[in-house]
């Protein structure tokens, strides 16, 4: 059996758990942004001082 054919406890390639990494950063980084963005407006709104 060779190397590209081995997987791992999720059941992902090497290569696609990598690509499934670059996605996840993506997403995570937006959500992030979207997030910081809403709590920015929230306290533009109703400051809590």
């Amino acid at each position: 059996m060779s190397d590209e054919y081995v997987q791992s406890i999720s059941g992902l390639t090497e290569e696609q758990a990598k690509e499934f990494h670059e996605q996840f950063k993506t997403t995570f980084t937006v959500f992030m942004a979207l997030a910081a963005a809403a709590h920015f407006l929230v306290y533009v709104w109703r400051p809590f001082y």
